[in-house]
């Protein structure tokens, strides 16, 4: 079968091969499944350089443990093991697992459910990994609930576009950061109000929030705190900065200082777990939710796709289609 390999750490288009490599087999508990398609996200892009160097010690010291990229997927199940009786050969799923950039992967059924069934496989590969993340951000810790007021930053990618949509469905009203050029689409979304990141800085916003969800920025506790109401909450999602932590030392500066701030801070690490998985086609199903998809690639155009990501030139989520 044909696969995006990787045996080293690097620039994508200096690392990443299209290859002809055996298919797996099934085994018991788990799915073999056709991809379809899958997605790229900002994370690729990190993962194919082996940054930040702290994450080596779970993908791979000196080269990744898995030699084939990608992280999430939609396809039809071709075969089912031992033990396996939630779903059929035949039946369209999504889900996550190491390796999807490739024509078949043998999956763990706990890591896998029944496609949305109003969703293409392009716009459900998009869905796993970038939704758990939105899903605990904003409903766990967060706790949004109607009528409160949120704002929510990197509103326009592949995270922001599902917190957005997330926390409208919760009842609240959403305020979104993006570019000037991606406005349409976060308005598009359910946000009430947005604001271009490149003209004003939290503090010149002029309102008081009770969530921030910071996906992927870089401002400090100050700023933060100039956009946050009394007892409000800040979700740090991701990080910007060195090569050693990629920023997520902040959410550590922010842990120490929260017992003197007039705030509460939350640093999310999230969990893939099926029951969000299954949250999510439910949310897409009623409609309150639906997937971004700004550009389809072919599987020999990852390394591009990847880099396109990284540049800001995609609405949404970029997917791979195979």
């Amino acid at each position: 079968m044909r696969a995006v390999t990787q045996e080293r750490y690097g620039v994508p288009s200096e690392v990443l091969r299209l290859r002809d490599i055996p298919a797996p087999e099934v085994g018991a508990g788990e799915v073999l499944v056709r991809v379809a398609a899958s997605p790229v996200s900002g994370t690729d892009w990190h993962l194919v350089l082996g940054l930040p160097y702290a994450a080596r010690f779970v993908v791979g010291l000196r080269k990744p443990s898995n030699p084939v990229f990608g992280l999430e997927f939609a396809g039809t199940v071709t075969a089912v093991g031992a033990g396996v009786h939630d779903v059929q050969v035949g039946d369209e799923v999504f889900g996550w697992h190491g390796g999807t950039f490739a024509e078949y992967i043998s999956v763990p059924a706990e890591q896998l459910t029944h496609k949305p069934r109003n969703l293409s496989a392009a716009h459900a590969a998009a869905v796993p990994i970038a939704s758990f993340t939105a899903l605990q951000a904003v409903r766990d810790l967060g706790k949004v609930t109607a009528g409160q007021e949120v704002l929510i930053s990197g509103a326009s990618g592949c995270v922001g576009t599902y917190a957005v949509q997330i926390a409208k469905a919760l009842g609240a009203r959403v305020t979104g950061i993006c570019g000037a050029d991606k406005a349409d689409l976060v308005r598009s979304l359910g946000a009430e109000r947005v604001v271009d990141h490149r003209e004003q800085r939290l503090p010149d916003i002029g309102e008081r929030f009770d969530v921030l969800v910071d996906i992927y920025g870089n401002p400090s506790l100050r700023e933060c705190g100039a956009v946050l109401r009394p007892g409000g909450t800040l979700v740090f999602v991701g990080g910007t900065g060195g090569r050693l932590f990629m920023g997520t030392d902040r959410w550590l500066r922010g842990l120490i200082a929260a017992p003197f701030l007039r705030f509460d801070v939350r640093a999310l690490v999230h969990e893939d777990r099926r029951d969000d998985l299954v949250t999510m086609r439910e949310f897409i199903e009623s409609g309150a939710v639906t997937p971004v998809v700004g550009q389809l690639y072919e599987l020999d155009r990852v390394a591009e796709a990847i880099e396109d990501v990284r540049a800001g030139k995609v609405r949404g989520q970029a997917v791979v289609t195979i």
